[in-house]
């Protein structure tokens, strides 16, 4: 468990420790992590006249920029203590930071706004995506293009432009956590409402990725059984490996589940990656048919080397995540492969939906008017 490393971590500081430290905690940790560090590091020290500071700096590094992020970050945070020897570490770390960054751009804090700052960081930026997700789905309904309503917002200066993509849903290893922490913090201190609050966007979450499956599976008249479905990447966003929370798994897993057969296709994500994550339960006992869990998922999943392999005899295309060469690949030959009526169903909204619906495709596209062809005929 994460939880044990700081743990040894700490007790390795205090046990060779023969002068006094700065302690700083980089990465989202469980809340008030610095007071039990700091308890840590007092009793596992025996020299009485080693002081040891914690500094809270949380990194805002986003993955696949991280270097950028690092060389010109729009600020650096470091929360310290209020005493005096806190705000001497604060300056300590804060000129080793302007070494390149100048130092307006270098914020601090006390230890517990800084942690905190981290995960209301994530918990808005999710609830960015989970709120223009829930247009999304109105959008589908009304006949509105979420595209040109974010558009509109999103000109907005008090809103601004980013993090209003309409896609089938956030992953990552951090917004999930950082958000359920936040909650879990609020019902530590008694503030159910709050906690309640940014549950939802976690709920809303889950709700774009069922809906997601749903779609599909009505769109292919009611039902993926036996069909092979192309899945186009895994990652939960383009430029990384990273699949820790990907809305691809559960997808794949609500789309197996109906007995549909996928074939996934990402050019960084390596196969047992994939295979792992597809067979590691998730609540999974609450499944109605949980006996036949892992082993039913992956009997139905196959990785495909190359995209043309992916689509070879697949009844749909499912875009999850927004690489950029998924935009340059010649569907008018992926399209004379597939079995008819040819589905795609554009996750991340990045295709030219023009352009595949003249070749012949079936397009479904997150927040847009629906495609004749989906529209319930009742």
């Amino acid at each position: 468990q994460p939880q044990s490393y700081w743990e040894g971590a700490a007790r390795l500081i205090a046990s060779v420790a023969t002068s006094s430290k700065i302690v700083v905690e980089k990465s989202t940790v469980p809340v008030k992590t610095a007071e039990a560090i700091s308890k840590v590091l007092k009793r596992n020290c025996s020299d009485p006249s080693v002081q040891f500071e914690i500094l809270s700096n949380p990194e805002f590094l986003a993955e696949g920029t991280a270097i950028e992020d690092l060389k010109k970050p729009d600020r650096v945070l470091i929360g310290g203590a209020e005493t005096e020897s806190g705000q001497k570490a604060i300056q300590a770390l804060k000129s080793v930071y302007e070494h390149w960054i100048p130092s307006e751009r270098i914020l601090t804090a006390n230890l517990w706004s800084a942690e905190l700052a981290k995960l209301t960081a994530n918990a808005f930026l999710a609830q960015r995506i989970s709120s223009i997700n829930a247009i999304s789905a109105l959008c589908e309904a009304t006949g509105a293009d979420v595209q040109q309503v974010a558009h509109a917002i999103g000109t907005d200066s008090r809103i601004g432009p980013k993090f209003l993509n309409a896609s089938v849903g956030f992953g990552g290893s951090c917004f999930q956590k950082d958000i359920l922490n936040l909650c879990y913090v609020c019902e530590s201190v008694g503030l159910k409402e709050v906690a309640d609050y940014w549950l939802n966007v976690v709920s809303m979450n889950d709700y774009q990725k069922n809906r997601f499956v749903e779609r599909v599976i009505t769109s292919m008249f009611n039902t993926v059984a036996q069909k092979k479905i192309a899945i186009l990447g895994f990652a939960f966003k383009k430029d990384t490996g990273d699949t820790r929370e990907t809305p691809a798994i559960d997808v794949c897993k609500g789309l197996i589940r109906d007995g549909g057969k996928c074939c996934i296709y990402d050019p960084e994500v390596k196969p047992d990656q994939i295979f792992r994550d597809l067979s590691t339960p998730k609540f999974e006992w609450d499944r109605p048919n949980y006996s036949k869990s892992a082993s039913h998922i992956l009997q139905n999943v196959q990785i495909a080397t190359t995209p043309a392999e992916a689509v070879d005899g697949a009844h749909a295309i499912c875009v999850m995540t927004e690489w950029d060469e998924f935009k340059k690949y010649d569907f008018k030959a992926m399209y004379e492969k597939m079995v008819k009526p040819a589905f795609v169903f554009d996750g991340r909204n990045i295709l030219d939906h023009a352009a595949l619906r003249e070749i012949g495709f079936i397009v479904y596209s997150i927040g847009k008017p629906l495609d004749p062809f989906l529209q319930k005929s009742y």
